[in-house]
């Protein structure tokens, strides 16, 4: 979620994962994919960069496959060896 303003000053919180549009025409409106629209104070660019912030925050605290390593709570799975054999079709 990120936090904008409306022109009236009144502080919102939007799910930037339901974010279409953001036009900047000279008010912002923003087209959620549900249809509604929200005009804000903040600027196209600032919209973006909040966004971005959030979802760099979000994705900071996954781990990557390629560094997990034995103490991890994770683990993979072995490779397997042979393929599988198929069993036949009833």
């Amino acid at each position: 979620m990120i936090r904008l303003t409306r022109l009236n000053n009144q502080a919102l919180a939007v799910n930037s994962d339901l974010i279409k549009f953001v036009e900047q025409s000279p008010d912002t409106l923003i087209t959620l994919v549900t249809g509604e629209k929200i005009v804000v104070r903040e600027s196209a660019e600032e919209v973006l960069a909040r966004v971005i912030e959030f979802r760099r925050s979000v994705l900071q605290g996954l781990p990557i496959a390629s560094a997990w390593d034995s103490s991890s709570s994770h683990t993979l799975l072995p490779e397997r060896s042979e393929p599988r054999k198929r069993e036949p079709e009833r």
